[in-house]
């Protein structure tokens, strides 16, 4: 299953960088990418655990960047 968000307010390509590699370590998932000109995250995973999948992405990107707002594309 493939999810798609937006990343608004995603000002740094390297915390881009920094939130793909975390989210494509989550168990379930089988690829993550984050395009920083478009400000998309691109989650690839087990439906089953999709719920889990993006609380746990969305509490990523609120460590990692604190000021992005997590919505669907």
């Amino acid at each position: 299953m493939k999810k798609v968000c937006r990343l608004d307010g995603l000002g740094c390509a390297s915390c881009a960088a920094k939130i793909e590699n975390a989210v494509s370590k989550l168990d379930g998932v089988s690829a993550a990418s984050v395009n920083f000109m478009t400000t998309k995250l691109v989650i690839e995973g087990e439906e089953s655990r999709m719920d889990e999948i993006m609380e746990q992405a969305t509490a990523i990107v609120k460590k990692l960047e604190p000021d992005v707002v997590v919505r669907k594309a």
